[in-house]
């Protein structure tokens, strides 16, 4: 049993230390998300939905200037960024 734990152990050990902070990011993340879902469930329905169309209308729009957004988006954001002002077409 204790060769089992060793190699585990040096399993853990050979993950990169990115994969870590990217673990402890999703999990305060969520956690974060988690307890602003619950507050914004008191809050009025229509602040709301304008803070959400604000935020994801910002989001959308940097993503299609700068192009830099997620690789599983890029087919979405293809669609609709030919409407769309970007930072490559101007000189």
């Amino acid at each position: 049993m204790l060769l089992l734990a060793t190699t585990t152990l040096e399993k853990l050990q050979a993950v990169p230390a990115r994969f870590w902070i990217n673990a402890v990011i999703f999990i305060v993340g969520g956690w974060i998300a988690i307890m602003l879902v619950r507050n914004a469930a008191r809050m009025n329905k229509m602040v709301l939905t304008m803070i959400i169309v604000v935020v994801v209308t910002t989001v959308g729009f940097q993503w299609i200037w700068e192009r830099n957004e997620p690789a599983f988006l890029t087919p979405y954001i293809n669609l609709i960024a030919p409407f769309f002002p970007s930072k490559g077409s101007f000189n």
